[in-house]
């Protein structure tokens, strides 16, 4: 194998797929990336078993060539020393070449290394996810609906399946829910799917969410997702991802969502989130990082008591209320990672009772949706 190929070109490619890259295992071939040269370009590859992502760099993009590849062929590189090595590279060109016992030269300008590179048979072939449950969406609202859920999934194994995030599919809406047993986020959206399509109870890991959150652009581009029986594959513009699905029935959370409220709470998302911040300074985590919210005489009061800190509180006026009078505790943290991804300048509380799980909510937008379940405080 032999080829020339543009530097920044090669950086982003490896450092799309170093993300799936094994950090843990006895398997050396996992601790590297597969490169690929053929008469279409360049594909490299990386797996750990659980996620598995392949990048593309085409011979060409639009009038300026990308890849010259000179000798067809594969090698597998260690992620590490390559990511390091093509980075600090002085020249906009970078030249490799594989010699025999799969010694690799790399070079750039005056440059050169000496990599001793595996066998391209040895590294584990990415499943052929086929599949007919295939539906479409932008990239950067699936990026939103990953930032809005994936931070309620639980970080216990005890229970598998709240580790990871669950989506289903109907009528062309997709719905992805998180939870971790003291929180819930929700978030809807529309998509391109065949109208007879429904998918149900599909568990993705959140840790698999959040590597696809880095690599989906921040623009309307459209992204394919194709789901089978224990994988799903998301198909971008150069770059296909692939992870493996959690296995289990995710439980029915339908029945804990309260549809009648005894008090409302309308306020400005940023004014209420920097006064929880300001009042979890106090708040220990081993007490369950505990804020208080006070609803009364018009308007709300936020505060937090440590005896062996002090003690804060804060004032907003700026509220409207209907409903009773209400008292409840919550832990901050679980409200702050709720209002960190709301986009929008005001938001709505429901609350059924100083006891009960209360809900966060977007005015006149249901389709996006927080849980939090309260703190005995008495």
């Amino acid at each position: 194998m032999k080829i020339l190929i543009q530097r920044q070109n090669l950086v982003q490619a490896i450092q799309n797929v170093q993300k799936a890259v094994s950090g843990k295992t006895t398997i050396p071939v996992l601790t590297g990336i597969k490169i690929v040269a053929s008469k279409e370009g360049l594909s490299l590859t990386a797996t750990d078993l659980e996620i598995g992502i392949e990048t593309r760099v085409p011979t060409h993009i639009e009038e300026d060539q990308i890849v010259n590849v000179i000798e067809e062929g594969a090698i597998v590189l260690s992620a590490r020393y390559l990511s390091d090595i093509v980075r600090k590279l002085p020249s906009q060109q970078v030249e490799i070449e594989v010699k025999q016992n799969y010694l690799t030269i790399i070079r750039g300008g005056k440059s050169e290394y000496n990599l001793h590179g595996l066998d391209h048979e040895e590294f584990p072939r990415l499943p052929q996810v086929i599949g007919n449950q295939v539906f479409s969406i932008q990239s950067d609202i699936l990026k939103d609906m990953i930032r809005q859920t994936s931070f309620a999934v639980s970080t216990e194994e005890i229970r598998p399946v709240l580790t990871g995030v669950m989506f289903s599919l109907k009528k062309g809406t997709l719905k992805f829910i998180a939870t971790d047993s003291h929180r819930l986020a929700t978030r809807e959206s529309v998509v391109e799917a065949p109208e007879d399509l429904e998918i149900h109870n599909v568990i993705l890991p959140g840790k698999s969410l959040n590597e696809l959150a880095r690599l989906l652009a921040d623009d309307s581009s459209l992204v394919d997702l194709v789901v089978a029986d224990n994988q799903v594959l998301v198909q971008m513009d150069k770059t296909q991802f692939y992870t493996r699905l959690i296995d289990g029935q995710y439980p029915d959370i339908s029945r804990i969502i309260p549809s009648n409220f005894k008090t409302g709470l309308t306020v400005k998302t940023k004014e209420l989130q920097g006064a929880v911040e300001r009042a979890s300074l106090i708040a220990k985590e081993h007490e369950n990082n505990l804020v208080r919210l006070n609803i009364k005489g018009g308007g709300i009061e936020i505060s937090s008591n440590s005896p062996d800190v002090g003690k804060v509180s804060e004032s907003i006026e700026d509220v409207s209320i209907t409903g009773d009078d209400l008292l409840i505790a919550f832990n901050s943290k679980f409200m702050l990672d709720a209002l960190r991804v709301i986009d929008s300048e005001e938001l709505l509380i429901e609350f059924t009772g100083s006891m009960s799980p209360f809900l966060v909510k977007i005015p006149d937008n249901p389709s996006c949706l927080h849980l939090i379940l309260p703190v005995r405080i008495y």
